[in-house]
């Protein structure tokens, strides 16, 4: 069997809990919901389509992992609690830690919003440099056994219809079949569930479908020796009139990386097209510190094209023994930066509820439902925040709700270009740190009216941001 070596590893404490784990997908997710299991089963088998070793990051399987990437404040607060020090290891290497409000240059479509202290510190960091130090921590992990090169043919259920099964295939040993108490699909966008759920003679799930074809293109280069004022600079795309946008990070070894991104259309490829296309935003930052570039990486491009939610906790046959995390369940459109973040908290939740089964020897049954709706109050929120905006790109007939959520999140917008603390409540809810109601808190709803009544055609935006 092609296994990663392992080297030395660490206890992970799932000695005295459940028998054996199987997780679906070695990628950020996988890796996530294995550091959540090997605290409760005696052996977590993470089945990984791709060879992978220790010093792996992204994935060739994961084309949407060479982008930038967002961790949210709730994501990285998750992290440090699963892998503690982490932030500090990242720190070492050069990824940024600051305030979301401060060394930003983040361009609304109503203007710069404020700068001002927010108390919400995040890090920048590139995906491949964060999977490589967790898969390292992982791999470290006593319970984990990693199977490279494994496809995953199909699940096997048992007595009661419980999935107690799962099938894979490798060039060197062939067909696999392989026993597991509990089997989490953590195969990313391009998850086979409903194949296999066809195959073990179960439906499968509907899915909340919002399309909104973004293509993104992204270079990482390197960053001049003086010191910049900010961190993050970033121009956000909105519906129906900005259909251009861009994101630049500060990320480790002195780099930055920088995703230009349209809404049905595709930033160049080649280092001047990609570079007049920044010129094009209204953000300058971009386009001056890649105009300033001495060497950059390899050129990648990727199209997403929208969200998609599994609604697996609606599905009134799914199985005992089986769950999903990460984007195996529900695909956020990148532009959010919502995915790392949602992935971290669904591991947290799964751990949280296995502590408490094991405590109050509850068991298994029931813990594949359970899970679901956990997952799904996680995702409900973020997925709201984004979709309400991508229903926009198509206007005609959507309903009053979308619609004034729209024109709400644009007043939100035109007051933070100046009012701390309407930038700081956005900045909050938009990190996943507070709830959603922030935003409509009888202070903001009266700002608002006070905006309207006395309401001044927006200015254009200036680079001074």
């Amino acid at each position: 069997m092609a296994e990663v070596e392992q080297g030395t590893r660490a206890p992970g404490g799932g000695g005295s809990g459940w028998g054996r784990a199987v997780v679906i997908g070695g990628g950020f997710a996988g890796l996530l919901a294995g550091r959540a299991l090997a605290d409760h089963f005696t052996e977590v088998l993470v089945l990984e389509r791709d060879v992978v070793g220790r010093e792996t990051g992204a994935h060739p399987s994961a084309p949407q992992a060479y982008h930038a990437h967002a961790m949210l404040a709730k994501g990285a607060e998750v992290l440090e609690k699963l892998f503690p020090g982490l932030r500090t290891e990242l720190e070492q290497l050069g990824a940024p830690v600051f305030d979301y409000g401060e060394r930003i240059s983040f361009l609304l479509p109503t203007g710069y919003a404020v700068r001002t202290g927010t108390g919400v510190l995040v890090q920048s960091f590139t995906r491949d440099e964060l999977e490589r130090r967790i898969r390292g921590r992982v791999l470290d992990l006593e319970p984990v056994r990693v199977v490279g090169g494994a496809g995953v043919l199909g699940l096997g259920r048992g007595p009661g219809g419980r999935i107690d099964r799962v099938r894979y295939r490798t060039e060197e040993d062939g067909e696999q079949e392989v026993t597991a108490d509990l089997v989490v699909d953590a195969s990313g966008r391009s998850t086979s569930i409903d194949a296999w759920l066809l195959g073990a003679g179960l439906p499968a799930s509907a899915k909340n479908t919002v399309r909104a074809k973004i293509t993104y293109t992204t270079m990482v280069f390197d960053r001049a020796a003086e010191e910049q004022e900010y961190d993050l600079a970033y121009q956000m795309t909105f519906a129906p009139s900005v259909r251009r946008g861009g994101a630049m990070l500060a990320v480790e070894h002195g780099r930055w990386v920088c995703s230009l991104f349209g809404f049905e259309q595709q930033p160049p490829t080649d280092p001047e097209g990609f570079l007049a296309y920044a010129r094009s935003l209204d953000n300058p930052r971009l386009a001056e510190q890649i105009a300033r570039r001495s060497s950059h990486e390899e050129v990648h491009r990727y199209t997403n094209p929208g969200s998609t939610w599994r609604q697996h906790h609606r599905n009134p046959r799914w199985p005992e023994g089986l769950i999903a995390i990460g984007d195996a369940l529900c695909v956020f459109n990148p532009v959010y930066g919502q995915g790392l973040t949602v992935a971290a908290v669904e591991a947290d939740a799964l751990a949280t509820l296995l502590r408490r089964r094991r405590s109050d020897t509850t068991g298994l049954t029931g813990l594949s439902r359970e899970y679901l709706r956990t997952a799904a109050a996680i995702i409900k929120v973020p997925w709201s925040l984004s979709t309400t905006s991508d229903l926009m790109w198509s206007p005609a007939g959507r309903s009053a709700a979308a619609r004034f959520a729209h024109w709400y999140n644009r007043q939100v917008f035109a007051l933070a270009r100046h009012d701390p603390d309407v930038w700081t409540r956005f900045v909050k809810v938009a990190n996943m740190t507070a709830p959603s109601s922030l935003l409509m808190h009888p202070s903001v709803l009266a700002k608002i009216a006070r905006h309207n009544i006395r309401r001044q055609p927006d200015p254009a935006p200036a680079p001074t941001g």
